[in-house]
């Protein structure tokens, strides 16, 4: 298969913390416009291949390459404006702000002002409807002027993807995008996952395993930070290495 399918690459990558190999040989391909999960039990290393993947820590071994470029040594900044945009990694709420302020915020780097708080409010206007567009994309029209603060956990999520959005990522990460949510959340913002997901790709970490089911092409299982199993989800939860690994371990 040609490497232009695949967005996202590792070869080799691990994390050693002292003698601990948090993540040990991971190679990862993710193929350009899927839903790809990464999912295992607690102490898995899910977590810790999303923050190599975003630089928010230093492989011990291993590449990383984004559409082909390896970025092993890229800065998390710098990803981000390649377009491999982490929910969080912009999407920080500002809680005394309202949503539109807040994804005006984000939008700000078109204007090449990203993050300049004493810009005048006339000079972001411009901005209000591609905001506006963004909080229609996620559900969040009406609550335009409330305070961020204020909205209930799943919308505050769904604030986040529209902020993460705002950066035009042709990869978007999400790392456990309903947890703690309710039922009807959990329904919303996997519902938003799938429309948002339309011309870009997306990895995500999630222990919802109904959540994988509904939304992944491809899953990847980890254990003990190495892969046990990969592909899609109807072949890979029936195998028995991966119902062994979650009912020995709970799917926390």
């Amino acid at each position: 298969m040609a490497s232009g399918e695949f967005v996202l690459e590792t070869e080799g990558l691990s994390k050693e913390f002292k003698g601990f190999f948090a993540v040990r040989d991971v190679s990862l391909r993710v193929r350009k416009g899927d839903i790809h999960a990464l999912i295992g039990p607690n102490g898995a290393g899910k977590t810790t291949v999303f923050n190599l993947l975003t630089k928010f820590l230093t492989p011990t071994a291993g590449r990383i390459l984004y559409k082909g470029e390896e970025i092993t040594k890229t800065g998390p900044a710098d990803i981000a404006r390649k377009g491999m945009v982490r929910s969080f990694q912009i999407s920080a709420v500002f809680p005394h702000l309202s949503l539109l302020e807040n994804v005006r915020i984000a939008l700000q780097r078109e204007l090449g002002t990203s993050f300049h708080f004493w810009k005048s409010d006339d000079s972001l206007s411009a901005l209000n409807d591609r905001a506006m567009a963004l909080l229609e994309a996620v559900g969040l029209t009406e609550f335009r002027n409330h305070t961020a603060g204020d909205l209930p956990y799943g919308r505050k999520r769904a604030l986040e993807i529209a902020m993460a959005l705002a950066c035009e990522p042709r990869l978007l990460l999400l790392d456990e995008p309903t947890a703690g949510m309710t039922h009807e959340d959990i329904v919303r913002i996997t519902d938003l996952i799938g429309r948002v997901s339309e011309n870009r790709t997306v990895l995500m970490v999630e222990h919802n395993l109904s959540v994988v089911s509904n939304l992944s092409n491809v899953i990847t299982v980890l254990q003990r930070g190495e892969i046990l199993a990969e592909g899609p989800y109807e072949e890979v939860s029936k195998m028995p290495e991966v119902i062994s690994a979650y009912l020995g371990t709970g799917h926390g």
